[in-house]
C-alpha cells in the first residue's frame, strides 16, 4: 500500500507548534541532564561522535567490549548501535548490549550503516530490530534496504532520494514500533502516523567522515529526554543549524568539522526552535493520498 503525506495546511500549525515546543524543551534537557550515551559505533569515527555529544551537553561513553558492554547498557540513559564497524567482538557486543538495553528499558537508537549493501550487516540488522530500537536513523537506501526494498546504495552513501525511502520508512516503523528517521537534503522522521520534514544543513557534511554517526549519537542524546519522534526531529533541527552556521566560518572540510562542533555547543535551546521553525513542516499519512 503506498502511503502519501499531506501537505502543511493551517490546520497543523498547531501540531507544529506543539512539536516546536517539545523541541526546545528536549534540547534544554540535554544541557541539563547531560545524559550518558553508550556509543557502540564506527572505530574511524567514534572521535567526532564523542565530541559531537560532549558539545551538545551529554556524557558520552564509548564502551564495546564484549562483557563490559551490555552491563553498562543496563545503567546508561541511551544507547548508540553504529554497524559502521563489524569485527567478531563488535557483533558479539551488539548483540548483547540490544538485548539489556530492551530488558533496561533504555532508549536505543540503530544506524544500519551499508544495510542493503553488504551481507553480514544486513544480516545483524534484521535481527537485532526484534530489540525494539527507539529510533532507526539512516540515508535512504539503508532504510529502503531495511523495509526489504531494492535500492541504490553504494557502501555508506545513498543512491535514493529521502522521498524514495517514506513508503519504506513507513513500513519499517510498523514493524518495529520504532520511529524512523531519515536524513538527506531535506530529513524525514515518522512514526508511521505522522511525517515530520526538516530543512537545512550544508553539503559541507557530506564531506567529513562521521557525520551521519554523530547524527546518530545525537538522537540517542535526545532519546534519554524526550519521547522517539521529539528526539529526532531535534536532533536532525540541531544537526542542520550547527551545519549551517559552521559553513559560515569553515574554508573546506576541515576546518568545517571543528566549526561544527563549536556550532553544536553554541546553539541555544531558543536560536535552535526560532530558526528550526521556518523549515520544519509537519503532516499526517493516509492510505489513500493526502488528506484533505
Amino acid at each position: 500500500m503506498t502511503h502519501a503525506p499531506e501537505n502543511d495546511p493551517a490546520g497543523s500549525a498547531t501540531e507544529r507548534d506543539a512539536l516546536l515546543g517539545a523541541v526546545h524543551e528536549a534540547a534544554e534537557q540535554v544541557r541539563h541532564r547531560t545524559p550518558l550515551v553508550q556509543c557502540l559505533t564506527n572505530e574511524v569515527t567514534v572521535n567526532l561522535v564523542a565530541n559531537v555529544l560532549l558539545a551538545a551537553g551529554a556524557s558520552p561513553a564509548m564502551v564495546a567490549t564484549p562483557g563490559e558492554a551490555e552491563e553498562l547498557a543496563h545503567v546508561a540513559d541511551a544507547v548508540l548501535v553504529n554497524l559502521g564497524t563489524m569485527g567478531a567482538d563488535h557483533r558479539v557486543s551488539i548483540r548483547s548490549t540490544v538485548a539489556a538495553a530492551q530488558g533496561a528499558r533504555t532508549p536505543w537508537v540503530l544506524d544500519p550503516v551499508a544495510v542493503g549493501v553488504l551481507s553480514l550487516r544486513t544480516r545483524l540488522a534484521a535481527e537485532i530490530l526484534v530489540h525494539t530500537p527507539a529510533v532507526v536513523r539512516g540515508n535512504a537506501s539503508e532504510i529502503r534496504a531495511l523495509a526489504g526494498l531494492s535500492s541504490a546504495g553504494r557502501g555508506v552513501d545513498a543512491r535514493d532520494d529521502v522521498d524514495d525511502a517514506l513508503t519504506a520508512a513507513v513500513a519499517v516503523a510498523g514493524r518495529t514500533g520504532a520511529v524512523v528517521a531519515v536524513s538527506g537534503a531535506t530529513d524525514l522522521v515518522t512514526d508511521g502516523v505522522t511525517v515530520v520534514r526538516i530543512t537545512g544543513g550544508d553539503p559541507l557534511l557530506t564531506l567529513v567522515t562521521g557525520g551521519g554517526c554523530a547524527l546518530g549519537g545525537l538522537v540517542a542524546a535526545t532519546s534519554a529526554v524526550a519521547s522517539p519522534l521529539v528526539a529526532a526531529v531535534t536532533a536532525s533541527a540541531w544537526f542542520n543549524e550547527a551545519a549551517t552556521d559552521a559553513a559560515l566560518v569553515a574554508r573546506g572540510p576541515g576546518s568545517f568539522a571543528a566549526a561544527f562542533v563549536d556550532a553544536v555547543y553554541a546553539l541555544t535551546a531558543d536560536r535552535l526552535v526560532e530558526r528550526a521553525a521556518a523549515g520544519l513542516h509537519v503532516g499526517a499519512l493516509t492510505a489513500a493520498g493526502p488528506r484533505a
